[in-house]
């Protein structure tokens, strides 16, 4: 079992991010062989700082290791130290189809009403992400619902290219299957429970960040917006109660509990009794992280160090399956 995946860099790491996904790359080290890289070529088909770009790669990295990616167990790289990427994405833009393309819906949503005026990388961005995980042969990349139609994409260009360049006995390129991560909590804003969890909202005490301490996680939970009701003995009871299914819904996240076994704990009582619990709980896990994080996102030599050497042990894996796709196209190197 090899997973391949990979994560945008942005800054501000929350803990939507780290139960949406970044928990779950830790669990899978457990499972297989893992590479997980930085996609910093996928950054830059949307409008971007280039600076900000760099120092977000490095905080990202220091971020996964202090959540618990092992590089001496995992391969953890950003996309640019590899120009394996790049190469495999133009070998396979000549099987790709323009009609697939079209049909992407990430590409309508980010391109809004201005497609024509969007970059071709955002067009082309699904096939960089089938050349991501068809380079090292990954038999299974895990996939959240937004992501589930590119995987779908990556195997059909696969397939296409085996049947169009190579013998169904000796194919090119391994067919990857699906993750589906176990169901993650949705996390919403501290200050309104109809809105995500964002880096992007102007207030910082709407999100749990992975750099917060321990008395800023206190006093965010504390402050979070509720209502005035006692805790409801079922999940039943929170429908219509969106502040208070969120903060119910990260706790039975954070302890990896029901919503039912939550509330059959603390249902009757009301919210000055069950923060400090779930403040309690949240620092339990995140203030570790968050040490480990500040001991090393300004350690830019660490980083950097292990960025390269993850990216060298991906060369390594990359090189057979880049050197077959030129082969099978008749392409002298």
């Amino acid at each position: 079992m090899r997973v391949v995946s990979g994560i945008q860099p942005t800054g501000n790491l929350h803990l939507g991010n780290y139960l949406g996904a970044i928990r779950n790359w830790v669990a899978m080290q457990e499972e297989g062989e893992c590479l997980y890289f930085l996609a910093d070529l996928h950054a830059i088909s949307m409008p971007y700082d280039p600076a900000e770009l760099t120092a977000n790669t490095r905080e990202m990295a220091a971020a996964l290791v202090a959540c618990g990616i092992d590089t001496d167990r995992s391969v953890l790289f950003n996309q640019a130290r590899v120009p394996a990427h790049s190469e495999l994405q133009w070998l396979l833009n000549g099987t790709a189809r323009m009609g697939w393309l079209k049909r992407m819906t990430q590409f309508k949503d980010k391109s809004g009403k201005n497609q024509e005026g969007a970059s071709i990388a955002l067009f082309t961005y699904p096939v960089l992400q089938a050349a991501d995980v068809l380079l090292y042969q990954a038999t299974h990349v895990p996939v959240g619902e937004d992501q589930k139609q590119h995987l779908e994409l990556a195997r059909d260009i696969a397939q296409k290219f085996n049947n169009d360049y190579a013998s169904e006995e000796a194919p090119v390129f391994t067919l990857p299957d699906p993750i589906i991560p176990p169901a993650a909590a949705r996390i919403m804003s501290l200050r309104d429970g109809s809105a995500k969890m964002s880096k992007s909202d102007p207030s910082d005490m709407s999100r749990i960040n992975l750099t917060d301490d321990a008395d800023t996680i206190m006093q965010k939970v504390k402050k979070a917006k509720t209502d005035p009701e006692p805790l409801p003995s079922e999940a039943a009871g929170l429908v219509g109660r969106a502040e208070a299914q969120n903060l119910v819904g990260i706790y039975a996240a954070m302890a990896g509990e029901s919503v039912d076994a939550v509330l059959a704990r603390f249902g009757g009582q009301g919210f000055g009794a069950f923060k400090p619990a779930l403040g309690d709980l949240l620092v339990a896990h995140l203030d570790p992280i968050g040490e480990r994080f500040r001991a090393l996102k300004d350690d830019h030599a660490a980083l950097d160090a292990i960025l390269v050497k993850g990216a060298q042990k991906a060369a390594l894996m990359a090189a057979p399956t880049l050197a077959a796709t030129y082969s099978a196209l008749g392409l002298a190197r």
